[in-house]
């Protein structure tokens, strides 16, 4: 890289470090002000309200960092543009080709920086922030190790999966008991789904029945569990593919398959998951036209709404179609890429037009 390539990259880096931190402040002033409703339910304060947000802002960064690279190239890059130093650099030869190399190779950083924080920091940091907050709020849970939460119900013992342990994921089983001592059943879901207030939907349950001399054993699709636990606890045995890694995902996806389980959100997500990691190089050079054509000469206030206001669009465009994959049964791979896909052919096309 040469002294040009180095400042460009340098320049697109800064800007969105600086991006990123503002949104992370704003994200994380979000999260906290909704917390507040659950401040003072069973031993959950201030303090842990501010923990909870303080480990759940590794997985707000992996969220926000393509919009916060969006607007941080056009920062940047605008700034350059409009103190026309990209005009000399353009005036002296140096193609926009050129200029979009240490560009793209500052967009490439940044998806490195985001699979980093997406698959080692944020699932486990927001899961044990999950954790921890069920454990404050109800004081009847237990947990064992990182791998299961306990909560005793009348004459039952329920037992969930709490995320990615040992390739192990949300599923549910039921211990009733028979007197303080006696094993009656043992019941286990491979995932579990509210019916209504204060009924569960087992799906894919196993049932073991001891007996005096026997052990009695039977399957069933689905079964309605009467319970008081709440929804907060059962929501700990709940798969969200924005809390698993990327290898995660793709064991999930096999254990659902090996079940004969619906996969078509989690194969959407896991698309999305890399798609998005190209995504941020493609905001990256998605400034280069605009810096170029009509932000030129425009003030860092404008860059940043536009910056927004494009991040946002693009999101929300994304969001609607992996849901409207998920309605209408595409293709989860044609899903997950198509909205960077698309934005990624447009960009090419706009900097080829460039003068």
């Amino acid at each position: 890289m040469n002294i040009l390539d180095r400042y460009l990259y340098r320049t697109v880096l800064v800007y969105t470090a600086m991006a990123l931190a503002v949104l992370l402040v704003l994200g994380a002033l979000v999260l906290f002000i909704s917390e507040q409703g659950d401040i003072g339910v069973g031993r959950y304060n201030a303090g842990d309200a501010f923990l909870f947000t303080l480990f759940n802002m590794p997985q707000q960064a992996f969220e926000l960092l393509p919009i916060a690279a969006l607007i941080g190239a056009l920062m940047g890059l605008g700034n350059l543009a409009s103190g026309s130093e990209l005009v000399v650099t353009r005036a002296s030869g140096v193609s926009v080709w050129r200029i979009a190399w240490p560009v793209g190779l500052a967009g490439l950083t940044l998806a490195l920086i985001m699979f980093g924080i997406g698959d080692y920091a944020a699932p486990s940091m927001a899961q044990f922030a999950k954790r921890q907050k069920t454990t404050l709020k109800l004081a009847n849970v237990s947990f064992a190790g990182t791998s299961s939460a306990w909560v005793k119900d009348g004459n039952r013992i329920l037992r969930v999966q709490t995320g990615e342990v040992n390739r192990v994921f949300g599923g549910v089983s039921v211990f009733e008991l028979d007197g303080p001592t006696r094993l009656r059943s043992i019941q286990r879901a491979a995932r579990i789904s509210v019916a209504d207030p204060g009924q569960w939907s087992l799906h894919n349950v196993a049932t073991s029945r001891f007996e005096k001399d026997r052990i009695e054993g039977d399957t069933t699709g689905e079964l309605i569990l009467r319970s008081s636990v709440s929804r907060e606890f059962l929501g700990l045995a709940a798969t969200d593919p924005q809390m698993l890694t990327l290898s995660g995902l793709a064991s999930y996806i096999d254990h659902l398959r090996r079940n004969s389980l619906d996969t078509a959100a989690y194969e959407i997500g896991y698309w999305s998951r890399i798609a998005r990691l190209f995504a941020v190089i493609v905001v990256t050079l998605l400034a280069l036209p605009f810096v170029f054509g009509p932000l030129r000469t425009t003030g860092a206030g404008t860059r940043t709404v536009i910056g927004v206001l494009l991040g946002v669009i693009f999101f929300l465009i994304t969001g609607t179609v992996e849901k409207g994959g998920q309605l209408f049964n595409l293709n989860p791979a044609l899903v997950g890429w198509l909205p960077t896909a698309v934005v990624g052919f447009c960009t090419l096309i706009a900097i080829s037009r460039t003068r």
